[in-house]
């Protein structure tokens, strides 16, 4: 440990002793800060991008050096220092309009500072180097203080693509844009045992992080901007666009598998990988690390033409071995899911004239993922009738696993036109496939003849986007008015495919798949037992199961924004839109934004929002296992559309539909910035997933049944808190200190029921908590930075809320009544009380073209607080909320430019 330590101190020693700070705004010119101009020192790999006002600050390394700057659609610019410290730059248009709009406004003046609501912007390119964290989610997790992702364990396909949110809201309240234009969606719809049950999400993890210049995180409703979904907020992802060669790292790290003391005597032999013990599952045995991580990204820019052109083209592969933490025998295999990724996306744009430019961006995401399912024990005659006694006679623990892609492809073409309007065409396509393969199972209904691995089929989610857009800037209308009008068609495709027999059939005496009960003897194993079919740990999707629909949707829309004088500026927008299977529906936008004081701003909006059931909530269906109190209970998850859905009475899906309001300060003086904002989201007739219906008198081969269903209204209040500051020690060195922080509190107002249906069985409290409890009570993050010639380092502390969830025992015994839960609520309300992770990392410049970062996330080895008692809903000794369940991570990461 010595070593590594006389490292850090040398570094940071020999940081003070070289370099000199360049500072400067970089504008247009019309005197317009430019947000993410590219600042690099020519012919090194050390550079920056301009902040929300066009600043910038750079350490050089060369006191002869001369920097370079570039931005999409200006002509590229390069400055000899001279000694110089203040350096101000003014670029020219290189063609047309080549950057995208900032996020909630179709202004391509605006910046997101004098944005009437609340704006984010995270350069995630720089948090992955320094942070070490692999994917989108996690480096959002942590630098966003309303997004929420942590990873899951034992939910099924939310084990493979990481649920995330803003504010609390569902996955699929957040719309995700790149470079402005609509991101199709993931098929995966979360079932089992996970945040955002109920809901399909965009998976952001799709996307290679080395590919991002920049992400803009719209905090704030904008469905009359930008359609269905857009309810929490938006969050737009800028591609890179640099063009300075080639740039990329090597990342590897670890987490440490100790998770405390006195498991070990309270609990002895029952309990698994205690403190890299006990581990029954890793092929490697005990282990004092795990889930081991290895990330390769490679970027690479030029220029085409003298006018602006570019392709810009990145790589990454990802390879993460799975974690193993606390369980009982029932869930040996807790822990987050392994990984392999390969991806690659292209980002360009080409002037065709002085007046148009093509674009194109598109790319792939391969993933293979491997996450263990919940134990079967040993096979018996009071023992598990899901084990084949010749094939595990100890019992198994099946894993699922999956195939991931992602492919997207979008291409489009701006022109100026003579009159001032600038018009912009384009088509989007995105598909996501999700295919299931389950391993180290068995089929029991088959006996000795079952195999072990099984195709289970899968799903897919097919987008194609046409968008045509017109807008212009009046400079000789009060202070400025900007007006866009276009329309927008919209066609998706959701599929189910099926599986392989074996993955879903039941199998009578002969061996051949039960097709009708009244005439085929189910088979009987040596234990007179007649035991479940189809795969264990996920069942294979049938023929009857598979689904091959479509819908289609147009809209229209326009927006203005008037600067009516220096210091006031009013928005508002309208859309209209016909989708092919619920309708029509018009919502509308009303925003502003007065400058009080220099420096001083008061800001707020008001806005009616929607989201249209996606077509995987309207048609999924699933027959599967369930186990409850014990025993494994068949139940069937039905289409919204299927006569069982009707005969509980439950109506056709339709839109959810929101009203947003949110006001709120800004303010910014030498070096300071803060905002705060305050919001209120009301959300009727929100999608659920019900819980739990008798459904064994229907005739459906079922026991249970569940549906999709309009089943609840919620209200979600809270604050946004967000402190910057930033100052120069000397002309080598700068100090940067931020405090992020989100205040949130969502309430079900109503649940919904059916006439005729019981409330608490409808959608009772464990799940309720499980929509509640979707983002913390608070989470607020304080980071110190600190940068000299060569060196930096950066402190990170992020404090989560206390978190409360309802544990299994409310699925094996169902309330059915108030005196019912209130008895639930004695004994099976699992507590996590407040905690906080610490982050550090430190940055040395070994030469022009190497640099080197070490450090680690959540290095005190924080974990919610256990509530080890074998309830847990994910099976391990806690739940998947706050930082998650893994622990301590230590990572290296060597970069390079050249």
């Amino acid at each position: 440990m010595k070593k590594p330590i006389l490292l850090f101190l040398s570094l940071f020693m020999f940081g003070f002793t070289y370099g000199q700070t360049v500072t400067g705004k970089v504008m247009d010119s019309d005197n317009t800060p430019l947000i993410g101009v590219n600042v690099l020192e020519k012919g090194s790999s050390n550079g920056t991008i301009t902040d929300l006002d066009g600043s910038y600050s750079l350490d050089l390394r060369d006191s002869n050096a001369t920097l370079v700057f570039s931005y999409t659609g200006y002509i590229n610019k390069e400055v000899q220092v001279e000694g110089e410290s203040n350096i101000n730059v003014f670029m020219e248009e290189g063609v047309i309009l080549g950057e995208v709009q900032v996020v909630g406004s179709r202004s391509y003046g605006r910046t997101a500072t004098d944005s009437p609501v609340a704006i984010d912007v995270i350069d995630v390119a720089d948090l992955a180097n320094q942070t070490g964290k692999v994917e989108i989610n996690q480096i959002m997790q942590y630098a966003a203080p309303s997004f929420n992702a942590t990873k899951q364990s034992g939910s099924d396909g939310a084990d493979h693509i990481d649920p995330a949110s803003l504010r609390g809201l569902g996955p699929d309240q957040t719309l995700v844009l790149i470079n402005g234009k609509r991101r199709h969606q993931s098929s995966l719809v979360n079932v089992f045992g996970t945040r955002g049950r109920g809901n399909s999400g965009t998976d952001l993890n799709a996307i290679p992080a080395s590919a991002i210049k920049r992400i803009e995180v719209l905090r704030d409703g904008a469905s009359a901007q930008y359609g269905s979904d857009a309810i929490a907020g938006v969050i737009n992802i800028v591609l890179k666009d640099k063009t300075d060669g080639i740039s990329g790292g090597l990342t590897h790290g670890s987490h440490i598998t100790a998770v405390g003391e006195g498991f070990e005597e309270e609990y002895g032999d029952a309990l698994f990988n205690i403190n890299g013990t006990q581990r029954v599952l890793d092929p490697d045995g005990d282990s004092t690390f795990d889930g081991n991580a290895y990330k390769l990204d490679l970027n690479y820019g030029v220029s085409l033409g003298k006018k602006g052109g570019y392709v810009n083209l990145t790589t990454e592969y990802l390879t993460r071995a799975r974690t193993l933490r606390p369980s009982f025998s029932w869930r040996k295999g807790y822990g987050t899911a392994a990984v392999d990724q390969f991806q690659f996306l292209v980002n360009g744009a080409f002037p065709l004239s002085d007046n148009t430019e093509l674009y194109a961006y598109g790319g792939r995401s391969d993933r293979d993922t491997d996450a263990f399912a919940f134990s079967r024990s040993a096979p018996g005659p009071d023992g598990d009738d899901r084990a084949v006694p010749s094939l595990y006679p100890d019992g198994f623990t099946p894993r699922i696993t999956s195939n991931i892609i992602d492919n997207s492809m979008t291409a489009g073409v701006r022109h100026n036109l003579d009159n001032g309007w600038v018009a912009d065409f384009s088509h989007s396509y995105g598909k996501n496939n999700f295919h299931y393969f389950i391993k180290g199972s068995n089929n029991a209904s088959m006996g000795a003849a079952s195999p072990t691995d099984f195709d289970a089929g899968g799903h897919g989610l097919g987008m194609n986007v046409t968008n045509l857009e017109f807008s212009k800037f009046f400079d000789n209308i009060a202070n400025g008015l900007n007006l866009a009008f276009g329309s927008e068609f919209r066609a998706e495709n959701f599929t189910i495919f099926a599986g392989e027999e074996a993955s879903y059939a039941t199998y009578d005496t002969l061996g051949i798949a039960i097709t009708n009960p009244a005439t085929q003897v189910p088979f009987v194993n040596e234990f007179g037992q007649a035991p479940p079919g189809g795969s264990q740990g996920f069942p294979g999707y049938s023929p009857s199961n598979a689904v091959d629909r479509v819908r289609s949707n147009v809209g229209f829309y326009a927006d203005a924004e008037l600067n009516a004088n220096e210091d006031f500026l009013i928005s508002a927008a309208l859309r209209y839109e016909n989708y092919s299977d619920f309708g029509n529906t018009i919502n509308w936008k009303l925003a502003g934004r007065y400058q009080i004081l220099d420096g001083l701003a008061a800001r707020a909006s008001v806005s009616t929002g929607f989201r249209a059931p996606s077509l995987a909530q309207i048609h999924y269906n699933l027959l599967f296992n369930n186990i409850v109190a014990g025993r494994s209970e068949r139940t069937l998850l039905a289409a919204n559309t299927s006569t069982v859905a009707r005969a509980f009475g439950i109506d056709p899906l339709k839109q959810e539909e929101a009203f947003n309001a949110s006001a709120g300060l800004t303010f910014s003086s030498n070096g300071f910035t803060a905002t705060l904002d305050g919001y209120s989201i009301n959300v009727t007739d929100r999608i659920i997933l019900t819980d739990y219906f008798d459904a064994s008198g229907l005739g459906v081969g079922a026991d249970a049944a569940q549906f999709f269903a309009n089943g609840v209204d919620t209200r979600t209040t809270g604050v946004d808190i967000i402190l910057n500051y930033k100052t120069y020690l000397n002309d080598k060195n700068s100090l940067s200190v931020g405090v992020a922080g989100n205040i949130n509190n969502t309430e079900i107002e109503s649940v919904n029921a059916p006439a005729g249906l019981n409330e608490f069985t409808f959608y009772g409290p464990f799940s309720q908590r499980y929509l509640e409890a979707a983002a913390p009570a608070y989470k607020f993050g304080v980071n110190v930075g600190f940068t000299a010639s060569k060196l930096d380092v950066l402190l990170n502390w992020t404090q989560f809320s206390e978190v409360q969830l309802g544990d299994f025992q409310w699925v094996d015994t169902p309330a059915t009544s108030q005196a019912e839960v209130d008895a639930l609520n004695a004994v099976a309300i699992d507590t996590y009380d407040p905690a906080g992770t610490l982050d550090i990392s430190l940055g040395y410049q070994l030469t022009k073209n190497f640099k080197i970062t070490l450090g680690g996330n959540n290095i005190l080895n924080t974990y919610p607080t256990p509530q080890f008692d074998g309830w847990t809903d994910q099976g391990g000794f806690n739940d998947s909320v706050q930082m998650g369940s893994d622990g301590a991570y230590f990572f290296g990461r060597i970069g390079f430019q050249f």
